[in-house]
């Protein structure tokens, strides 16, 4: 079966967050990481079955979904993955929250890079711990890790280092050999892992591959929990479906008690829809990689081609992090709703200078936004 990808769906007036921010502007939203592409049929049609059905009541974990899950991680990474390391959670934000306030004593600091998720500068705060960031380094035209400043924090009261892997926002697809380094630094000072890894699946380009952080050496899962989610790969973050992974009984203990009577259970809806997803959408995903891979390279030749601007090449995600230094705006989120193109402030996620480019669109609008963009940079030079 062909996909879509190209149908224009009108998200206004249905509480959008992405389009409500613009509502009645003509501002053209990509922004905030949710795709502008219908959920796979198939996941759709199981929750038109679940609504025909008439009783939204409690529910409990369906019997296959953590088999699934178990043979979809076996069969993509080689991981091998036991049914009681499986927790189910509302969101990956919610998990990245608890593991700030599972890990590490009061007075322990929490380690992350950046440009990074807003997320992971809330998360440390709303705890009340003591978050360091170390900047990534560019190498190659690729945000890497600079280790020597990581070791320098990790070595010193850390209870916890926050991993985003693939890279948000740069797009970085993390090799062996750099998260092997990632851990054995943590591992050295006995630092928790929380990795987040929910654009795994939006790998690009084709000579790269996603290695979940706990699956490279028995080191790494002793000390890594992974938090993953079907809802950015299928377009369901609405439906607030998650899980983390914690193969380590003690880490899972402390992770799980930490839980207990302050995080909801994940709803009926989520669950039955992840299910369709992971067993049902292959398909779906092929064409959405292959169709986003096209959008990604229409993104690099245009803003490239933009004056002052520069964009590294993009191994993973459907989001563009775009270096605007060179443009002389001093607001430039603002000059870019102004030529009717609404983008993420860099300043968000920890790095002055960049504005964040959601491309997970229909190719007519993704076109449209950066003709605004390129025409209103040439009208200032």
């Amino acid at each position: 079966m062909k996909y879509d990808f190209d149908e224009i769906i009108n998200r206004t007036g249905t509480s959008s967050l992405k389009w409500g921010k613009y509502e009645g502007k003509d501002i053209i939203p990509m922004w905030v990481a949710d795709m502008d592409f219908k959920a796979p049929p198939a996941l759709l049609d199981t929750l038109q079955q679940n609504i025909e059905h008439g009783i939204l009541g409690y529910t409990v974990i369906p019997d296959d979904l953590n088999d699934t899950v178990i043979e979809k991680l076996d069969a993509l990474y080689d991981w091998k993955v036991e049914k009681e390391w499986i927790m189910w959670v509302p969101g990956v934000v919610c998990a990245l929250n608890v593991a700030c306030a599972t890990f590490g004593g009061p007075q322990d600091k929490i380690v992350t890079t950046t440009p990074i998720y807003p997320p992971f500068f809330a998360a440390p705060e709303n705890c009340e711990k003591k978050l360091v960031t170390v900047p990534m380094v560019d190498i190659n035209q690729r945000a890497t890790f600079d280790y020597d400043a990581l070791e320098k924090e990790l070595k010193e009261n850390t209870g916890l280092f926050m991993l985003c892997s693939p890279y948000n926002p740069c797009g970085t697809v993390f090799t062996k050999e750099e998260i092997n380094r990632i851990v054995e630094l943590c591992a050295a000072y006995d630092v928790v892992i929380c990795s987040d890894e929910i654009h795994s699946d939006f790998v690009l380009d084709k000579d790269k591959r996603h290695i979940p952080t706990a699956s490279i050496s028995q080191t790494a899962a002793r000390h890594t929990i992974t938090l993953m989610a079907p809802s950015k790969t299928y377009n369901i973050p609405g439906l607030g479906c998650s899980f983390v992974i914690i193969p380590d009984e003690d880490l899972r203990h402390k992770f799980n008690s930490k839980l207990k009577g302050l995080i909801p259970n994940v709803n009926l809806l989520g669950l039955f829809a992840a299910k369709a997803a992971y067993k049902e959408c292959d398909e779906w995903l092929f064409q959405l990689i292959i169709y986003l891979r096209k959008n990604r390279d229409i993104v690099q030749n245009r803003v490239n081609k933009m004056p002052g601007c520069k964009l590294n090449p993009i191994e993973s995600t459907y989001l563009a992090w775009v270096d605007v230094r060179n443009t002389g705006l001093k607001d430039p989120v603002l000059f870019f709703e102004q030529a009717g193109v609404g983008l993420s402030d860099g300043n968000f996620f920890g790095q002055k200078g960049f504005v964040r480019l959601n491309f997970g669109c229909p190719e007519p609008v993704l076109k449209k936004g950066l003709e605004r963009m390129e025409t209103a940079l040439i009208k200032i030079k």
